[in-house]
C-alpha cells in the first residue's frame, strides 16, 4: 500500500489510475499548504490576509479530494 493509502492495480482502468494519481497530487498540495499556513502563523508578522487565502485554497483542495475519493468509491445500492 502506498503512503497515501491508494494502490495502483494492474486491473485499474486508465481513468481510475488518473484519479488515483490526481488524489495523490491533491493530498500532497494539501499537506504543503498546511505546512505553509503553520509557518506563516508561527512567524511574528504572519500576514493574516495571506493566511486566509491559503486556508481558502486548502478548503478548495479538501473539496476536490472528497470529490475524487467519491469517484473512486463504488456506489453500493442496498
Amino acid at each position: 500500500m502506498s503512503a497515501d493509502g491508494e494502490d495502483f492495480s494492474i486491473h485499474d482502468t486508465e481513468e481510475t489510475r488518473a484519479l488515483k494519481a490526481r488524489l495523490i497530487e491533491l493530498r500532497e498540495e494539501h499537506r504543503a499548504l498546511d505546512a505553509a499556513i503553520a509557518a506563516l502563523a508561527d512567524s511574528s508578522g504572519g500576514d493574516a490576509l495571506q493566511i486566509a487565502r491559503l486556508k481558502k485554497r486548502k478548503l478548495q483542495l479538501k473539496d476536490q479530494i472528497t470529490w475524487v475519493e467519491n469517484q473512486l468509491t463504488p456506489d453500493i445500492i442496498a
